[in-house]
Formats: structure tokens, C-alpha cells, sequence
């Protein structure tokens, strides 16, 4: 299966939900969170590298839960920009 190439906007959005649960992390863990979310510490690294630009709903929902974040939050904080 051929996936689909993402556009520099996805890519964006991706980058900035990396930064997001980065920050949102603090000083915890990586460890720490993506036990606590029910992931792997490498799919937590991915996503907060902008590796993994789009990463499962159930994995930021985990992620988000984990970190005290709403998904509303997650979901305005991250949208594109209107130009």
C-alpha cells in the first residue's frame, strides 16, 4: 500500500503538536508519559520530533489524557492558520 505524500501544511500541523506535548510534558519523562498514555516511549518521541506527523487518533487522545491536555486544546492549538 502506497501512502499518500503529506503536504508542508500537515507536516506543520505535525511539528506543532510535537511542540505542543513537548511543553505540555515538562519535565516528566518520556518514559513517564508514554507509560502513563499507554505507548511506547519511541512512538512518544516520534510524534514530539515531528517523525510521526500523524499519529493515531487514539495515540493523542492517550497522549492528551496523559498530559492533562483537552482535545479541543490539542485540536485549536494545532490547526492550520487560516492565510
Amino acid at each position: 500500500m502506497v501512502r499518500t505524500p503529506l503536504t508542508p501544511e500537515e507536516r506543520e500541523r505535525g511539528e506543532r503538536l510535537g511542540r505542543l506535548l513537548r511543553e505540555a510534558r515538562g519535565s516528566r519523562s518520556m518514559v513517564e508519559v508514554a507509560t502513563a498514555a499507554g505507548v511506547s516511549a519511541e512512538t512518544l518521541r516520534k510524534i514530539e520530533t515531528g517523525r510521526a506527523p500523524t499519529p493515531a487518533f487514539f495515540t493523542v487522545a492517550a497522549l492528551a489524557g496523559a498530559l492533562g491536555l483537552s482535545m479541543d486544546e490539542l485540536m485549536a492549538r494545532c490547526a492550520l492558520v487560516p492565510v
